[in-house]
């Protein structure tokens, strides 16, 4: 079975994918396409989905029995960790101070259960 979810995506893109996948419910399509169908679809997805998102699911021969593909932009990024798929969350811009840490001040670096904090200038 083969799952496709589509988000901000033009109207027209989801009328498309009707002609072989049952929508269940606004962007998710579900069905069974031959392996030709499937790559197909994707590589028209890809090309058309601009500023939406596209997700499909497919059955895939390894331990979990699927994989994931996605294309647009801020999309959730599959991980292979280890055998297993996982899903990488998109880099948010954050403020300066978030994100800098002056070289000149130690971190406070904890050593498992113990109530000591060591400081460490190597990172």
């Amino acid at each position: 079975m083969t799952v496709i979810v589509l988000i901000a995506v033009a109207p027209g893109l989801r009328g498309h994918l009707t002609r072989w996948m049952i929508e269940v419910n606004a962007g998710v399509f579900v069905g069974k396409p031959s392996r030709r169908v499937r790559e197909r679809l994707w590589e028209l997805l890809a090309d058309r989905v601009r500023d939406g998102q596209a997700v499909m699911i497919e059955p895939a021969n390894n331990e979990q029995g699927w994989a994931v593909r996605t294309a647009g932009r801020d999309r959730w990024r599959p991980v292979d960790f280890d055998g297993l798929l996982l899903s990488a969350r998109p880099r948010t811009p954050t403020s300066p101070t978030q994100t800098d840490t002056p070289q000149d001040s130690p971190r406070p670096r904890s050593r498992g259960n113990s109530t000591e904090q060591s400081f460490d200038r190597s990172e």
